[in-house]
């Protein structure tokens, strides 16, 4: 299974992760071409303060254990087991929220289009990395890939050199 690893000390704000998010969900899929005053471009990814002002990169967790997958009253959200991501089914969801209120990272928000259904990462399932992953100038944000004992075996490098994996083994995440 893949994992998106955060590593926010290496984190410096520069929200290059949020940009590359917001660019993945429209049309045009470019940077280039957003507005970014439209509030229908909306990141699925977001870059908070801790409580020393130094910046924290937020995205999915992808539970083990999803606690918004059990809140979900619609089946809008699934635990896919091949992917290990959590997937949401916008036909599906009823804009009850639950997932919103019960999700412990603050992830899950209303589409800030319609405000009807919730909006989430989706690890950019036609894209061969997530977004932020490739985006991310400083290495804070990797991909990893790990068994079903939690072995880290590839580790997918972020920036100027994420075409490159590197074998992990005996690693642990």
């Amino acid at each position: 299974m893949k994992r998106i690893l955060i590593d926010k000390e290496l984190c410096q704000g520069c929200r290059n992760c949020q940009l590359a998010c917001m660019a993945e969900h429209t049309a045009a899929k470019s940077v280039l071409c957003l507005d970014l005053e439209d509030q229908a471009n909306q990141a699925r990814n977001f870059i908070e303060a801790d409580p020393h002002g130094q910046p924290v990169p937020i995205l999915c967790r992808h539970c083990d254990e999803p606690v918004c997958v059990t809140a979900c009253m619609s089946g809008a959200l699934t635990k896919n087991p091949v992917t290990g991501t959590v997937d949401h089914d916008p036909e599906k969801c009823a804009g009850c929220w639950m997932c919103v209120m019960s999700c412990p990272f603050g992830i899950i928000r209303p589409d800030s289009r319609e405000g009807k259904v919730a909006v989430k990462c989706d690890c950019c399932p036609d894209s061969p990395f997530p977004r932020c992953v490739a985006a991310c100038p400083t290495g804070a944000i990797t991909l990893i890939e790990v068994d079903a004992q939690g072995t880290v075996k590839k580790i997918h490098l972020s920036g100027p050199v994420m075409d490159e994996t590197v074998p992990e083994e005996g690693a642990h995440q």
